[in-house]
């Protein structure tokens, strides 16, 4: 017995004694060319810091200093007049209905493979 598990457990001991390798960078022939001169990309950063703004910081609100220049009584009234039609449009048919009650006049009838002179 116990040269049984004396022989299983040099078994098992040389089967984890070979060398891992492990793989290396791969190195590609790939030769990148900058657009812009160094100059230029410091310009922008210099440009970037006189900003004062991060754009990936969790506390950047890029509505901060927004103005609009329409007025609520006008977006409600915009909201108003489309509704209807969005309410179509994103209906059961996804609009197919609504849009062939309301075609609109000089629709073109070309279709996917027909030649730009047979109509």
């Amino acid at each position: 017995m116990n040269a049984k598990l004396a022989l299983s457990s040099l078994v098992l001991a040389a089967s984890f004694a070979g060398n891992a390798f492990a793989e290396g960078p791969i190195y590609g022939n790939d030769v990148f060319t900058g657009s812009k001169s160094v100059a230029q990309v410091r310009a922008e950063l210099d440009a970037y810091k006189k900003a004062g703004v991060n754009p990936w910081s969790t506390s950047y609100n890029p509505l901060k200093g927004f103005q609009s220049a329409t007025t609520r009584e006008a977006v409600t009234a915009d909201y108003l007049a489309a509704r209807n039609e969005v309410r179509a449009l994103s209906g059961e048919d996804s609009g197919s209905s609504y849009l062939a009650q309301h075609r609109a006049i000089g629709v073109s009838s070309t279709l996917a493979g027909t030649p730009a002179n047979a109509q």
